[in-house]
């Protein structure tokens, strides 16, 4: 029997993400140990419930402490308070990663407080759900999709490549990038789509009580995605927004100006160029599809 990747696990924060790779961790038999920590005694103990840990508690720096393997999976703005946290808890060689979708913000807010030996990896499993919470994790959510891991020059490649066969054995496919383009490509993938899923949702919401109740009853496949990806938790999202700052203003200010030429369009009878633009953009669904990302 081959010895598992990692002595001891600690997952900070035990979301979608942090539940759905407890599983993966418990499936592949890739660690002896996994301790869970969160912020809420509440939460904890649904965790607790399902058995997703070997440990659970409500102090970080327990919870990092023996551990080969951090991976950070709490919203972007708690990032620097926990780093400060778990900090005089970590033993050189130790590797800390994280899920967090802005690269960037990531390594602002914990690189400068890890001590020198341990090796920070972050990384962003492309994967998940309108739901969220400890009982919203399934292990197969991985399956198929991207992981991007945004190395930096001093990153240790025994630590990179640890991180990398995790997630490949959760059935991802690993990429590297360097974390500013990382955050410019999400923003239009990724951040700016859910920024115009909760716009559109959200003027469903300020239309009369009688429109309003027939968009509902009567919502076509179009509107119920946009509801899906509008129903993403509201605090992650926020903390997306504001550490991806420039990346998705200038990903919006390009949407605006197409936007723009396609109001012109329609205003204009110029039905040849919304079908040009709508055959481009068809042919984009398919390249999805034969990229097995549909």
């Amino acid at each position: 029997m081959s010895e598992p990747l990692f002595g001891r696990v600690a997952l900070l924060g035990i979301g979608l993400i942090g539940s759905s790779l407890a599983h993966v961790l418990r499936r592949d038999k890739l660690t002896r140990e996994i301790a869970v920590h969160t912020r809420r005694a509440e939460t904890l103990e649904t965790a607790r419930k399902l058995g997703l840990g070997d440990h659970y508690t409500l102090d970080p720096a327990e919870a990092v402490r023996g551990a080969d393997l951090v991976v950070v999976c709490v919203p972007h703005s708690a990032y620097a308070e926990i780093a400060a946290k778990i900090a005089p808890a970590l033993a050189a060689g130790t590797i800390v990663t994280d899920v967090g979708s802005v690269k960037g913000a990531a390594v602002r807010d914990l690189q400068p407080a890890l001590p020198p030996g341990v090796h920070l990896v972050p990384g962003h499993p492309v994967a998940g759900t309108e739901h969220s919470g400890p009982a919203a994790g399934f292990a197969e959510m991985f399956d198929g999709r991207w992981c991007i891991l945004t190395p930096l020059p001093e990153t240790d490649p025994a630590a990179l490549d640890r991180v990398t066969r995790m997630w490949r054995s959760a059935g991802m496919r690993v990429v590297t990038m360097d974390p500013a383009h990382h955050d410019m490509v999400l923003a239009i993938t990724s951040h700016l789509p859910h920024l115009i899923a909760y716009t559109i949702v959200g003027t469903a919401t300020d239309l009369e009580e009688t429109l309003k109740s027939e968009v509902i009853k009567f919502s076509a496949g179009g509107f119920r995605d946009f509801t899906r990806i509008a129903a993403s938790d509201p605090v992650m999202w926020r903390d997306v927004f504001l550490n991806n700052r420039d990346a998705v203003l200038e990903m919006l200010q390009r949407f605006t100006e197409d936007l723009t030429a396609l109001q012109r369009a329609i205003r204009w009878g110029e039905g040849d160029k919304l079908e040009e633009l709508f055959r481009r953009t068809r042919a984009i669904r398919r390249s999805i599809i034969e990229a097995n990302q549909a």
